[in-house]
């Protein structure tokens, strides 16, 4: 068995159990067309249950089942000693057998009430299964045994205790009463409440950074002017022929550039000068006295 089918066998056996009280090993009533089928099949049923059912088996089959397995003569010898292997199920209809499909219907009862899996290949008996609750039902499908899915029945009844179970009890609602009187009371003189404001939608304010004035770009400021460096004039002592060469120059010069400051000339030194002038102011003091 495939592991997809495998796990879905195993989900639908759990609710089973929390639901409907199943529990280990699993009593399955065998109806005697599915030991007549198995045997044509050359299947082991003991083996194929516990793998489908997942679980330990216990297998059972009604002495009305037996009975009609009897009437098959030498030919269905081996599928009497195949349900021979199985436990046998009081039914109560020993001395007036039933029909096998009847009497199951009878041992299983309107609630299954001893939780029995049905294996069976009849189709009208599997039909009046789905319509008791809690019967999970097996079943050969062309040399493949199968679990049949829940019934709406059973799935109805499952959803019922749910319900049940999300409800309040008797108790719970009893406490309740005087509390939801006296709310019922206080609401009776009370106006209407008022209906509420619906507010109206406004125009909604444009994005304030698309509104945003622009700021102005920054001017970009002048430098401050560099100042001119003049070239440093030499006033230093000169020597004798630079300075002729330069009052020579000097007067060529002054034709040439009207605003160049003239320069004085130098007295050349005479030797013996200030002897001769201080000599002749002494003497004309003399004359004077």
């Amino acid at each position: 068995m495939r592991q997809k089918r495998a796990k879905a066998y195993r989900k639908l056996m759990a609710q089973y159990e929390r639901a409907f009280g199943f529990r280990h090993p699993y009593q399955v009533l065998v109806n005697a067309d599915f030991c007549e089928m198995g045997i044509q099949l050359k299947m082991d049923l003991m083996k194929e249950l516990e793998t489908v059912l997942q679980s330990k088996v216990k297998p059972m089959i009604t002495q009305c089942c037996i009975s009609t397995l009897y009437k098959l003569g030498p030919a269905g010898q081996r599928i009497v000693d195949l349900a021979k292997t199985f436990e046998r199920r009081r039914c109560g209809h020993l001395e007036t057998p039933l029909e096998p499909d009847e009497c199951m219907l009878t041992v299983v009862g309107a609630g299954n009430k001893h939780r029995y899996v049905v294996a069976t290949q009849s189709e009208n008996l599997r039909r009046k299964m789905r319509e008791v609750e809690g019967v999970p039902i097996v079943a050969l499908n062309r040399a493949v045994m199968v679990l049949e899915m829940m019934s709406e029945k059973s799935k109805g009844k499952i959803r019922a205790m749910e319900e049940q179970q999300l409800a309040a009890s008797k108790e719970e609602v009893a406490a309740l009463r005087p509390a939801l009187k006296a709310a019922i009371k206080a609401t009776e003189g009370d106006k209407p409440p008022p209906a509420p404001l619906v507010r109206k939608k406004k125009p909604k304010a444009p994005n304030p950074l698309s509104v945003r004035k622009k700021k102005p770009k920054p001017v970009p400021q002048a430098k401050p002017p560099v100042p001119r460096v003049e070239p440093v004039v030499n006033l230093g002592k000169r020597s004798r022929d630079e300075g002729e060469d330069e009052d020579a120059g000097g007067q060529d010069g002054v034709e040439h550039a009207e605003g160049k400051r003239k320069r004085k000339r130098r007295k050349k030194h005479q030797p013996g000068g200030d002897t001769e002038r201080a000599i002749a102011v002494g003497e004309q003091e003399d004359g004077s006295d």
